[in-house]
């Protein structure tokens, strides 16, 4: 069988992508072929000849690719921790800077006693993201999960399924409003930790193709500052948690001040802590209940 050399075929499509704007042309040409060829990424080296006809696909997938399509929805999949989801059209793809409030919050939940069940509640949870990577960090944690989307909420029940199938221990998803101040009343005062990665763009900001043209809008924009979700349900997480309990809310990098101060003034949170991404750009407020 005739077999071509891949590692040209990356060189090109690496070209290709940063003609086309795309902002990781060298990475996003070798995962879509790890893709193809149903390898990691770091294995490519292994696999130096490949054949043509895999070439014809690869060259179609960078095709698409360089028209913005996300890559995420070109594998199909996105990762989180030590799992991976299942994502498309319909559902906020999971951005890498989510896994430093994922990290913040298995930190939160080394801290309660051994023998006690953490409960934990993930507050806008689009695919589930954060929800089913806690869930099988933690399994003796009880984690609820709300999304009003319902197409997102679809994609929530088959990760949700997925992870079952894993072994992982299951969530609780609801459709529901994480602003309704009937949510999840049976909690009351009794949540370890919330967690919350909300609609937190602020309208009219300039975006790239593929998350305006491709995630939900209604994950994305939060009112003229980004913050009109986060408002709302802010009396929602002050209900749940328990004195000592703790949030962290995901936030656009221009209101992350704007957030603590929201929170403050509030005046049911202390500790109210700042917390940048691995660019230093402001990312995500934590904070104790009082």
């Amino acid at each position: 069988m005739t077999r071509v050399a891949l590692r040209p075929a990356i060189n090109q499509a690496v070209e290709t992508l940063r003609s086309a704007g795309v902002h990781s042309p060298q990475a996003d040409a070798e995962h879509l072929a790890a893709h193809l060829l149903g390898v990691d990424r770091t294995r490519l080296v292994l696999t130096p000849l490949v054949a043509p006809e895999l070439l014809e696909d690869y060259r179609a997938l960078v095709d698409r690719r360089a028209q913005r399509i996300p890559l995420q929805h070109l594998t199909g999949t996105a990762a989180i921790g030590e799992i991976e989801l299942a994502v498309g059209p319909g559902v906020f793809v999971p951005r890498p800077e989510t896994e430093l409030l994922f990290a913040w919050a298995l930190a939160q939940l080394e801290t309660l006693p051994h023998d006690h069940t953490p409960v934990v509640v993930d507050l806008c949870t689009g695919s589930g993201a954060l929800a089913l990577a806690i869930a099988q960090a933690r399994p003796d944690a009880d984690v609820h999960a709300i999304e009003i989307d319902p197409a997102a909420l679809q994609w929530a029940r088959r990760n949700a399924d997925l992870r079952i199938a894993e072994g992982d221990t299951p969530i609780t998803l609801y459709a529901d409003d994480v602003t309704d101040p009937n949510l999840l009343t049976e909690f009351n005062g009794e949540v370890d930790l919330v967690v919350a990665n909300p609609p937190y763009i602020p309208e009219g900001a300039e975006l790239d193709p593929e998350v305006a043209d491709h995630d939900p809008h209604l994950a994305l924009f939060g009112g003229p500052d980004g913050l009109d979700v986060i408002r709302r349900m802010t009396p929602t997480i002050t209900r749940l948690l328990r004195p000592g309990g703790s949030c962290a809310i995901e936030h656009d990098d221009t209101n992350g001040s704007d957030l603590a101060a929201l929170l403050a003034e509030h005046g049911d949170f202390t500790d109210i802590v700042e917390h940048p991404d691995l660019a230093g750009k402001p990312r995500f407020v934590a904070a104790t209940r009082a």
